[in-house]
């Protein structure tokens, strides 16, 4: 995460239990948001974050925070809050989008198999399946080469301001994980994972939680590299496995996506004042 100047004085300096509430939620967030990049792990920080934006809401609607907000340079980085706030609004309506698509390529391939009759995709419905998720990887490898993450703001933050730098930070951090989720790719070299069609030719049956999200992680994974030998072993089960998982990070991605817009909102109505 990006350093960022340190809090002045012009925030009042005096203690408040909303502050304690946003500090704690972001040692937490910086403790867990990089410990794991599950689809559980995810939405779990994706949950944090909307908590984490209610308490700067609450923050920023303080007589204290208004007058800090109105002062001196209060104008210059409130601007560049703003800057960063909307294209993390952007960012996340098109992390929304594209697990939108998955989702629908899921439960195209699930329909394919119903109407042939039978429980596994064929060699037609597979085929169908790749040419969607390629489509759609092409969009998030795109996105992922162009993210840049929030620059350090050029004035002196007081506290609020430091708090909804770092929160941006975070809200960046978590929505690239999703896009990382969602590309198949794992942040490091030479570790990009198999795709569900792959690993489901050597998996027999999903016995756990555990690997059950795994599966489901590997079918929104868009990198088909492998042999397509027993592909037609996708059952409906373990689509719908996956749909799920889809469906979890959809409903993270649309309750941030609020949080997001929310505190824009709050900033803008700071400038017109």
């Amino acid at each position: 995460m990006a350093a960022f100047h340190s809090r002045s004085n012009s925030f009042p300096s005096q203690s408040h239990p909303a502050m304690d509430v946003v500090e704690d939620h972001l040692c937490r967030l910086k403790s867990s948001e990089s410990a794991s990049t599950s689809t559980t792990s995810i939405c779990a920080n994706m949950v944090s974050l909307r908590d984490l934006h209610e308490g700067l809401n609450n923050l920023i609607q303080m007589p204290s925070v208004q007058q800090a907000l109105s002062q001196g340079e209060g104008e210059n980085w409130v601007n560049e809050l703003l800057e960063e706030s909307l294209r993390l609004v952007d960012l996340c309506g098109f992390s929304r989008d594209v697990v939108c698509l998955t989702k629908e390529s899921i439960q195209d391939l699930e329909s394919s198999i119903r109407r042939n009759g039978g429980e596994k995709a064929t060699g037609n419905d597979i085929n169908a399946y790749v040419a969607s998720r390629k489509k759609i990887n092409k969009m998030v490898n795109k996105c992922i080469k162009n993210l840049k993450s929030s620059n350090q703001s050029s004035t002196p933050l007081p506290a609020i301001g430091t708090m909804l730098k770092e929160t941006e930070a975070l809200d960046f951090s978590v929505l690239k994980s999703v896009l990382i989720l969602l590309s198949g790719e794992k942040e490091g070299p030479k570790q990009r994972s198999w795709s569900l069609l792959s690993k489901f030719a050597q998996t027999k049956r999903v016995h756990s939680e555990a690997e059950q999200e795994t599966a489901a992680e590997n079918l929104c994974s868009l990198n088909i590299h492998k042999s397509r030998k027993g592909m037609d072993n996708i059952t409906l089960k373990q689509l719908k496995s996956a749909e799920l998982s889809i469906q979890e990070l959809e409903e993270g991605l649309e309750a941030l996506f609020r949080s997001l817009v929310k505190t824009r909102v709050s900033l803008l109505n700071v400038l017109s004042h």
